[in-house]
């Protein structure tokens, strides 16, 4: 092998790292922190309403 192949095998070998690294940024921009993120809106959602059918509505006691 000479140096210029050695050269050659490192380039390809961090182009290749770089294109895993936007594939994984990419699948994580765009594909799973949109799902966590309205998950843990859902979710307060889901808490809030659970807690006002048991305990009732915010605001000053009816009478």
């Amino acid at each position: 092998m000479t140096q210029d192949q050695g050269n050659v095998d490192v380039a390809h070998r961090g182009a290749a790292k770089r294109r895993r690294e936007l594939i994984a940024f990419l699948v994580l921009a765009f594909g799973i922190w949109p799902i966590v993120a309205v998950g843990v809106v859902g979710g307060y959602g889901f808490i809030v309403w659970m807690w006002q059918l048991v305990f009732g509505p915010p605001g000053p006691p009816g009478g």
